[in-house]
């Protein structure tokens, strides 16, 4: 792996090295320690713009892009994801990582992120280890008029249901505010699109660390984002790009 960007007087061939996990998690430190609510996005996209192949994103991966997930999963503090991609990409628990074990106990932190579901319908397995056997509860973030039944059996499979929405739909912003209430400030989404796109719409989208794969896929596969569009484009700035095997690992804030 090679840092392109920022520019420094070893950016070029000869910086090729492996980064160890320490490394790269000081290159993706979360800005301001935690103590204002931050949410970033993770997601990977070929260079024709799918972001995944036969439905799933893992195809498109590297050994590199999965050593940034992991990273990025130690950072957070919950992992925000859809019920679609729950369904679909097979979602299980964050696991403990031992090496961050001692900088997550110095950043009050739990064992592992807290995954936290965004479901209108609450239509889940709750069978599956993700309600069953996490090391933190998982979380479920429903709007106000979610199916009473549907919410007793989340409650009784171990899940805590979250009110972020009035209605059955939830509101981007009022799921960030409710995950920073319960000390939840560190927040990362892994997609799938639509709650990308939703999160865009909503203005709530601080970051977005793009891992670009050097294929093609053509079809008709999803873009990184979905769903409703925004009035202007949002703008944001290139804070630092890696790249190993032909993959660019890219990180944009908010401008």
């Amino acid at each position: 792996m090679r840092r392109l960007f920022p520019v420094t007087d070893v950016t070029d061939e000869t910086a090729v090295r492996e980064w160890g996990l320490a490394e790269l998690a000081a290159a993706y430190a979360h800005p301001g320690g935690g103590r204002e609510p931050w949410l970033r996005a993770n997601m990977v996209s070929t260079l024709d713009g799918a972001a995944q192949h036969d439905g799933r994103s893992q195809p498109l991966s590297h050994p590199a892009d999965m050593r940034i997930f992991g990273v990025l999963r130690a950072l957070a503090d919950v992992v925000v994801v859809g019920a679609q991609t729950v369904r679909q990409e097979g979602y299980r628990p964050a696991r403990a990582r031992a090496e961050f074990a001692a900088a997550r106990e110095a950043a009050g932190q739990g064992p592992a992120p807290a995954i936290a579901v965004v479901t209108a319908s609450l239509n889940l397995d709750f069978s599956l280890p993700l309600f069953t056997s996490p090391l933190v509860p998982t979380l479920l973030l429903t709007g106000g008029a979610a199916a009473p039944d549907r919410v007793a059996a989340a409650e009784a499979a171990g899940a805590r249901v979250v009110v972020a929405g009035e209605g059955t739909a939830v509101d981007p912003a009022r799921a960030v505010r409710a995950l920073a209430e319960l000390g939840h400030t560190r927040l990362l989404t892994e997609g799938g699109p639509r709650l990308l796109g939703e999160l865009i719409a909503a203005g709530v989208l601080d970051e977005i660390c793009l891992t670009l794969a050097p294929m093609l896929t053509a079809g008709d596969a999803q873009r990184i984002a979905g769903g409703p569009s925004v009035t202007l484009p949002r703008r944001f700035t290139l804070k630092s790009m890696l790249e190993e095997d032909g993959f660019l690992f890219t990180r944009y804030q908010r401008s």
